[in-house]
Formats: C-alpha cells, structure tokens, sequence
C-alpha cells in the first residue's frame, strides 16, 4: 500500500502500460484520475477498478484538455501527488511517406503533451513535494531505423525528463522516465508498413530470452518504484526496461 491516500494522474490509461500501471497503482491505495483520447475505453478501465478511479476523456496535445484533467483531479482529491505521462503513438515506416502532418501530430502527443501535462501539474506537484514518471522508449536512447519521428520525440522526453528534474531538484520535485523496449500493446499489434528493410529493424530488438517484449505489466511494476518512497533519492534517470537492447 505505498500509494494509499495518494493522488495520481496516468495519462493513456485506456490500455496497454497506462492500464497496468492504473491497475497497480489502485491494487496500492491510490486514488486515480485517468485519461485517454479513448473516451469508453477510459471510463470502462475506471469502472472496472472501482470507486477509487475516475475516467475522462483527454487529449494531450491539447492545454486546454490537459488542463481540464488537472482541475478534475484537484477538485476531487484536492491535489496531485505523482503524474504519470504514458500516453503515446508510435508512427512507424520510411521518413519519405512521413508528411508534416504524421509528424507534428506524433511530437505533439508524445513530446509536447508530456511538456503540457507537467507544466499544467507542477504547481500542484510543489504543494506535496510530488513526483512524475514519463513514458520514454529505448528508441529515447538509441536510433532505431524507420521510426524516425518517434526517436525524435522520446529522445526529446529523455532531454526533458533531465532538464526538468535539475530545474526543480532544489524544490524537492523529482522527474524520471522510463525507456522500455517492444512492449505486447495495442500500439504495436498493428499490420507494419512494406518496403522495409527488417535485417536493420531486427538489430533494434531485446536480447533476453530470445528477443522476447515486455508485457504491460512489466513496466507498470517499474512505474511505481520510480514514484515511490523506495526511489526517495532517484531523479532525471532514464530508466532501461530493454532487455538488453541498448546494451549492445
């Protein structure tokens, strides 16, 4: 029960990590604000955990948005203890069929929303001495071929994660991230895109057990620890669940 009494956001709590991370803060005692551009799917994950959990439509590459799940939060529990950033999109294929539009629209849900998310949090986050935890990638780490707009934006939350945390390490704030490998999502169930070249994709993937991904659950077990008392003394880590792809 490290959360218990505690106020979180996690943003993209829909499915995939946002889910297992909503999963296990509740299973802790926290009280939760979820959000998601997945209207239903948000609000069936929040009546699904149960009266410590509220849903709400969110899209993160909106302020006005991002500030209305900050506000609900505040409203409801009087403050916010640990904001989570999971919400992301992956756009995945060969940097000549990626127009403006995919990439703005990739910057601005994984990198600009992390940017609007804690800014919006942070005055609150000052009043307890709170924490966040951001959904980087080890594609934040390392290149990774064809999915160039998607390294760019989780190197940029890696770049943010870090001058964040030192911006507001003498307030007691701490800011982490964490940069998994392939994890067994809905983002990548998707058909992948032809004409690409898989001997290069395939230097990219983890080395444990065989090249296996992670499973949701995974990351959000590694979620929590940075958010909480356990991880007192961690900030502006970037935080490898690879298994091992980074290593090589």
């Amino acid at each position: 029960m490290r959360f218990e009494g505690k106020s979180i956001i996690i943003t993209g709590a829909a499915s995939g990590i946002g889910l297992a991370t909503a999963k296990k803060f509740a299973a802790e005692g926290a009280r939760l604000v979820l959000g998601d551009r997945d209207e239903a799917g948000v609000l069936a994950a929040a009546r699904a955990i149960g009266d410590s959990a509220i849903g709400m439509a969110l899209d993160v590459a909106d302020e006005a948005s991002c500030q209305a799940i900050i506000d609900r939060a505040v409203t409801a529990y009087g403050g916010i203890d640990v904001l989570c950033n999971i919400a992301g999109v992956l756009d995945f294929g060969r940097m000549e069929d990626l127009d403006k539009t995919r990439w703005d629209r990739t910057i601005a849900v994984n990198l600009t929303g992390v940017y609007l998310m804690t800014r919006a949090a942070m005055p609150h986050l000052l009043k307890v001495r709170g924490n966040v935890v951001n959904m980087a990638s080890a594609a934040g780490l390392v290149g990774v071929p064809f999915n160039s707009v998607y390294v760019a934006s989780k190197h940029g939350v890696v770049g943010l994660t870090k001058a964040l945390a030192l911006e507001y390490s003498k307030q007691g704030i701490r800011i982490n991230c964490i940069c998994p490998t392939g994890v067994n999502t809905p983002m990548i169930s998707g058909a992948p895109p032809e004409n690409i070249d898989w001997e290069l994709v395939m230097r990219s993937v983890p080395w444990l057990d065989g090249g296996e991904n992670c499973d949701p659950e995974d990351i959000a077990d590694a979620v929590a620890f940075l958010a909480s008392a356990e991880a007192r003394r961690i900030t502006g880590v970037a935080f490898p669940i690879d298994g091992g792809q980074t290593a090589a």
